[in-house]
């Protein structure tokens, strides 16, 4: 049962990343100026340059053909010419991606490392000031875009990271506090406060294993969030990782380099749900 447990998880894995790439390529194919290259009007080219591109261009018109194609390239590990950068896709995403995930690694340690801090230091006593200031803090940040965190963060001469993690930060103190409350709740730790464990001691050997789970899957999520954010926070921030390369790639219509975009950001996470969810039923078995 565990081996085909598995192997429905890989295939759903598989068809999802598969489906997302046509998807993709489908909605490049169909959005308004496709097929429109400016390099065209460049005068300095010829004729059979402009044939050339022309050929490129009526490649793509049949986007099940492309598709296929791609496949077939990517199997043998040719990722494609990125039209609008002229550049091998795998070229621009080796030196981009380590970029990005700089940013993406700070962002989500520093959000977490205030999250988590804030709302352990709530759980450990009654603090209705202290909770109140984080609560509007907290809700201020949900409602402010995260282009315009990363704008901030630009006039304040501050890194991309401290965007993604003032993205991340009042999702992990809002849902990490409800988890610990709920913890803090249970019968179990309510019995050992009334034999007078001290606070400490009950969060770090009651509440929080209670509360790992939960977690554990908080941290996938968030991982997924930073991702998305990266596209806005890497525009206005003129960083050149991935997200600043997608969003080029999206004004340029650069359907090779905008599905292997796609592909990417879409098994990473992939990848990372799938590992919460192991991560998440490995602790449900120990206890």
């Amino acid at each position: 049962m565990a081996l085909r447990a598995a192997a429905q998880r890989l295939f759903l894995v598989l068809a999802t990343l598969l489906l997302g790439g046509l998807l993709a390529a489908t909605l490049v194919r169909w959005s308004p100026g496709f097929g429109t290259d400016a390099r065209e009007l460049d005068p300095r080219l010829g004729s059979q340059s402009l044939r050339a591109l022309r050929q490129t261009s009526a490649a793509e018109q049949d986007i099940l053909s492309f598709y296929l194609r791609y496949l077939g390239r990517m199997l043998t590990g040719d990722l494609g010419i990125a039209r609008s950068l002229d550049r091998p896709v795998a070229e621009l995403l080796a030196k981009r991606a380590p970029l990005t995930a700089h940013s993406l690694l700070g962002g989500l340690a520093l959000g977490w490392l205030l999250g988590l801090a804030l709302a352990l230091w709530l759980n450990l006593g009654e603090r209705p000031m202290g909770e109140a200031a984080a609560l509007a803090s907290s809700g201020l940040l949900l409602c402010l875009p995260s282009g315009l965190l990363a704008l901030l963060a630009l006039l304040a001469g501050a890194a991309p990271a401290i965007a993604l993690a003032a993205v991340v930060f009042p999702r992990v103190l809002r849902y990490a506090g409800n988890l610990l409350k709920q913890a803090a709740r249970r019968e179990h730790v309510l019995a050992a406060r009334a034999r007078g464990i001290s606070p400490a001691g009950i969060l770090i050997r009651h509440v929080l294993p209670e509360a790992a789970p939960g977690l554990i899957a908080l941290a996938g999520v968030t991982i997924s969030l930073a991702l998305g954010a990266a596209v806005p926070v890497e525009v206005v921030c003129d960083s050149p990782g991935i997200g600043q390369l997608a969003w080029s790639a999206a004004m340029a219509r650069d359907l090779p380099l905008l599905v292997n975009l796609t592909m990417v950001i879409t098994a990473a996470t992939l990848v990372v749900n799938l590992a919460a969810d192991l991560a998440v039923a490995a602790l449900g078995a120990r206890r």
